[in-house]
């Protein structure tokens, strides 16, 4: 019997009971505390049901780290890496448990974010701020069933929040070298039916050299703007506004040294749903349509005839129905409905004189998908699930996903979780139509296990856990460079015969990882608490060929996060917080090393009223030289200070 197979049985195995209401189907939905997880089953669940391996971050663990970019924060989470290539605003690649940047599906608000523009489709970090955020998820592992396309690596879900009171708001207010200012502030309230926040936020810094070895300084600027509205028409009725727009500049050098080169990146996120619950909430029902808009430009002032050197717009449209169902006490199923049509148009200069932007080229892709998972708890402590996904894509037909797991909670407080789940990722309109595409491309697909303990002690004041996981990528897409005068048919532009091209995108690549994340809590009496997370992951190119066996770009096998926050009697705290990568390469051959580093953060807090506190920190306390990018240059000793009032 195949392991398919063996999940039906699980499935069926539940037991009689008084219904329940379901649980609401939106991944913005608002939660109560920690042991809340939404991205897991996208919708509320108790994280000790949570199958997948998942982190939490709400509010107070996010202002406490104190960082400014979603990516920094996210770094200290088990089995994350980075790569940058200079300081804020520059292209952020964020890897989850080794998997390629461009496998991680990313959600603001419910909205499924991702550039079709961009090479890999993938989001880029480099603008994500904290922002408004008021909870960051982090999913670990193929979560294609109910995440779709993209969710091969994992899925990093961030919810801005909904107000509570009449009127509430929120404003932090800090500066720190490199001239850097950054000001947020956010206001809501609730008016009868309707609750709404508005939050906007300022950011600029002049920034280090993105080259390691320039002298000029490549700056960053952000602006950018929340919104959220709930307007509750009827018992069980309500209708969602959500948007969000991000307008970044950054710096950069070119190839070859300093320039005054330059991105412009806009951003637009929209959204709009009406929820419905049936039969007293037993039956929810959410639609929505989601639009994203990524508009990227890149100039050049030295080329006066001609400066735009890059032109870039990547637009999604998405359709979508979701439902949960609470069958029975302790049995619910989540299901859904979801089209999505994807457009690109994307020009660049020429290399040689008058460095005109080329003719622009275009795409369009249309994916419609139908999900389902069942989440059964047969008796007190054990939770199993399992679900089924079917793609229909317009380019590479049908494609049908599995996944499976468990997770049983013993009298002891220990947890155990085991699941199993499949990924796969159309190739990206760029792949398939860019000047260096490759129309032959098919998907990459993915298979991938983990297993898992966890074990609470004293109250929950002391608790470790630690996780195995292998995942398995077939069909990778990958980029080849073509030779000076090569007769492959593949280095000459679609259609031509005698123009030659850079290179093209072809699936050659298998990839394997596996590893161990381990994570620890101790709070040692009313004061001190101590956090820690250890990661080994090992991440390989499994392709016949002298490659065999070599380690992927820029993933570090060993990782580690150690962190320290003394509080005081009056709400004050002082904290200190140590980073460890160990070495990595920058390519593939792995010729080229980049050398472990240590970095060491101190933080601190004080109160100046019941809703103003002062904060400051000092970021690579030991202005530790270190590169995640070969050539590209790192932030070194950083030292801020600013207020945080709620109110």
């Amino acid at each position: 019997m195949s392991y398919r197979a063996a999940l039906l049985p699980l499935l069926l195995c539940s037991t009689p009971a008084l219904a329940q209401e379901a649980p609401r189907p939106d991944a913005a939905a608002p939660v109560d505390g920690a042991d809340i997880v939404v991205a897991a089953n996208r919708a509320p669940v108790d994280v000790e049901r949570a199958i997948p391996s998942v982190t939490v971050l709400d509010k107070a663990a996010i202002d406490r780290a104190q960082d400014l970019s979603v990516a920094d924060l996210l770094l200290r989470t088990p089995g994350v890496s980075l790569s940058r290539n200079g300081g804020y605003g520059t292209t952020t690649s964020l890897r989850i448990r080794g998997a390629e940047s461009d496998q991680t599906v990313v959600v603001i608000d419910g909205v499924k974010i991702n550039d079709p523009s961009s090479p890999g489709g993938g989001y880029n970090f480099g603008d994500l701020l904290i922002g408004d955020a008021a909870r960051i998820e982090v999913l670990r592992g193929p979560q294609s069933i109910l995440w779709g396309s993209q969710a091969i690596g994992g899925v990093v879900n961030i919810v801005t929040p909904l107000p509570t009171r009449d009127l509430e708001g929120s404003l932090d207010l800090e500066g720190g070298s490199r001239d850097t200012v950054n000001a947020r502030a956010a206001l809501g309230g609730t008016t009868g039916p309707l609750a709404w926040r508005v939050g906007a936020q300022t950011f600029s810094t002049r920034g280090i050299s993105a080259l390691a070895a320039g002298t000029e300084r490549d700056g960053y600027t952000n602006q950018n703007v929340q919104a959220r509205a709930v307007l509750t028409v009827a018992p069980g009725i309500s209708a969602d506004l959500r948007g969000a727009y991000t307008d970044g500049r950054n710096d950069f050098d070119g190839f070859s040294g300093d320039t005054f080169e330059y991105g412009l990146t806009r951003q637009f996120v929209g959204y709009a749903g009406l929820n419905v619950d049936l039969f007293d909430a037993r039956l929810r029902n959410r639609v929505g349509y989601g639009y994203t808009d990524t508009d990227r430009a890149n100039y050049d002032p030295d080329q006066v005839a001609q400066p735009q050197t890059f032109d870039a717009v990547g637009r999604n449209h998405r359709l979508e129905y979701q439902g949960t169902l609470a069958v029975t006490k302790g049995v619910d199923a989540v299901f859904g409905v979801e089209n999505e049509v994807s457009r690109f148009r994307t020009a660049s200069s020429d290399f040689v004189a008058p460095f005109a932007l080329g003719t622009p080229v275009r795409g369009r892709a249309e994916l419609t998908s139908v999900y389902g998972q069942l989440n059964v708890s047969p008796f007190d402590g054990l939770t199993l699930n399992g679900g089924v996904r079917h793609d229909d894509h317009s380019r590479f037909g049908t494609q049908t996903l599995f996944a499976g797991g468990a997770n049983w909670l013993l009298p002891t407080g220990t947890v155990l979780r085991a699941s199993y789940s499949e990924g796969f990722k159309a190739p990206t309109l760029y792949q398939l139509f860019s000047e260096y595409g490759n129309s032959a491309l098919t998907p990459e697909r993915a298979k991938g296990w983990e297993a898992g303990a966890e074990q609470r002690f004293m109250d929950g004041r002391f608790a470790l856990g630690g996780t195995y996981f292998e995942r398995r990528t077939r069909d990778q897409i990958i980029f080849s460079s073509c030779a000076v005068a090569s007769t492959d048919p593949l280095c000459f532009v679609p259609g031509s015969t005698t123009e030659q091209r850079f290179g093209y995108y072809q699936n050659v690549a298998r990839a394997f990882a596996r590893g161990v994340e381990a994570v620890g809590h101790a709070q040692l009496g009313a004061h001190l608490g101590i956090d820690g997370n250890y990661s080994w992951i090992v991440s390989e190119n499994r392709t016949a060929g002298t490659g065999f066996g070599r380690w992927l770009p820029r993933r570090p096998r060993n990782t580690a996060n150690l962190s320290a926050t003394w509080s005081f009697a009056d709400a004050g705290s002082l904290g200190v917080a140590a980073r460890w990568a160990g070495h990595s390469f920058d390519d593939a051959a792995n010729r080229t090393r980049l050398n472990g580093y240590t970095l060491v953060d101190l933080r601190g807090e004080l109160p100046l009223s019941p809703a103003v506190r002062l904060f400051a920190r000092v970021e690579n306390l030991f202005d530790e030289r270190y590169q995640t990018i070969a050539r590209y240059g790192t932030l070194g000793r950083s030292v801020y200070a600013g207020l945080r009032g709620r109110f």
